[in-house]
């Protein structure tokens, strides 16, 4: 009798090669068995290993399918996708914004400002950096102290240093149950172990944070929520800002969404002792210009800044002094405004094409969460949806742990040009209102 790991490594190459393609769906098990002279048991174990592996997934009553991409041992989202239409990922840039970012460029390529932009630089940057980024960060009356801010390479090496400065190896830290996938893969290689905390349509509940063991600090989006789209209104703010200073935790804010919604403040403008404030250029320019910010409460800032350079955290020089002449000169402030109308204009685009389905988004996002109705199940919309070239993310990408993910995904809309942007719209919802049978997928 052949091993079923051998012949699961053989239906694995087919996948691989493209002999097998996201969607197919593989024969039944018995006769899968018939085909290849092995016993029901064999194959189902083959199955299951295919399942295991990541490269296939099982649909009750339906029969087992080819997952929509290969597993990755990076977190989801971490990677371009290769898809046609790429809903999966969100890194808006504008078509005008290269031009606008060269020309600030200038005065850096001057030998004597290059030779300053080639040093290295501390966790602290530069006193001119800190001012300049202080100025850019304040919004809806909230003015970060510059001598609180503390530089990294980008915005997930600061959530990285946040949690490594606050969360010892095995102790614990509350996070939404859906939530950054790359926060899921921070937390595996730091050792700390993610509660989910309780919610509700306004985010996380205050009670969340005294429920349990104590935590070491949260982890909170409370702008723009990735992937729910929900932004957390004043008064659950300043109830989360009263638990936080109650039990004595500290939040990790993470604002890298938050100059779509400049109207709001941070909830660091509520409880400065006990939030983290994390940031980064590259939502707010091009993911290629990584700079990530923290603002510290005072009393922290030598600890972040010790886990910035433990963790090798820090940026360079030449980034620095880039993202300083940007902000400075006002190419970041008109890229920035720019984005907000781009964002809005593509949340109507996504409102008008998706009338009538169960969607959740904030009209300045760029970004929604799409409840999917029956009987299509994530994973084989998503391998429906790839056999159409439109790459989108499932729920269980952002589920904390062995939980159940919601039967939904994320549509990332900044990626591609607005009418290819309506067109892969109108593409889904054409998926949605047949199913899996009128797919193909069968």
């Amino acid at each position: 009798m052949d091993d079923y790991r051998a012949i699961a490594d053989d239906l694995a190459a087919d996948i691989a090669d493209g002999r097998l393609r996201p969607g197919d769906r593989l024969m039944p098990q018995r006769r899968f068995a018939r085909h290849r002279g092995i016993a029901a048991s064999t194959a189902a174990r083959v199955y299951q290993e295919l399942i295991r592996r990541g490269l296939a997934v099982g649909e009750v009553g339906r029969g087992t399918f080819v997952r929509a991409a290969a597993p990755s041992f990076e977190p989801a989202l971490a990677e371009p996708g290769g898809a046609r239409v790429d809903l999966e990922l969100n890194f808006p840039v504008l078509p005008d914004q290269p031009a606008l970012l060269a020309r600030g460029l200038a005065r850096i390529l001057r030998p004597d400002a290059m030779a300053a932009a080639l040093r290295p630089v501390g966790a602290a940057g530069t006193s001119v950096a800190r001012q300049a980024a202080a100025a850019h960060l304040t919004r809806a009356g909230w003015a970060p102290p510059p001598q609180q801010i503390l530089f990294s390479g980008n915005g997930r090496q600061a959530i990285a240093a946040a949690i490594a400065a606050l969360v010892p190896r095995g102790e614990r830290l509350g996070v939404e149950p859906l939530t950054y996938p790359v926060v899921k893969s921070i937390a595996a290689r730091l050792g700390v172990d993610l509660v989910p905390l309780a919610v509700d349509d306004n985010g996380v509940k205050p009670d969340a944070l005294g429920a349990g063991p104590p935590l070491r600090a949260v982890y909170l989006q409370t702008a723009l929520h990735n992937p729910l789209g929900v932004t957390m209104p004043p008064q659950r703010r300043a109830e989360i800002a009263e638990a936080l200073r109650l039990h004595e935790i500290y939040a990790i804010e993470d604002a890298v969404y938050s100059f779509l919604r400049n109207d709001l403040a941070p909830l660091a403008a509520l409880a400065p002792e006990h939030t983290i404030v994390i940031d980064s250029l590259s939502k707010r320019l091009a993911p290629g210009l990584t700079l990530g910010f923290l603002v510290t409460p005072a009393h922290l800032t030598h600890a972040l800044a010790s886990s910035l350079r433990s963790g090798t955290w820090m940026t360079s020089g030449y980034a620095l002094e880039a993202a300083v002449q940007w902000m400075t000169d006002g190419t970041a402030a008109a890229i920035e405004e720019a984005k907000r109308l781009d964002a809005q204009a593509r949340q109507q685009i996504a409102a008008d094409k998706l009338a009538g389905q169960a969607v959740r988004a904030d009209p300045h996002a760029y970004h929604c969460w799409w409840e999917l109705p029956e009987p299509w199940r994530a994973e084989t919309f998503i391998a429906a949806a790839a056999r159409r070239g439109i790459a989108i993310t499932p729920a269980a990408a952002f589920t904390i742990g062995s939980a159940h993910a919601p039967n939904a995904v994320r549509l990332a809309l900044a990626s591609p040009a607005t009418d290819t942007l309506a067109q892969a719209l109108d593409t889904l919802v054409g998926l949605a209102k047949g199913g899996p049978e009128d797919s193909g997928l069968e």
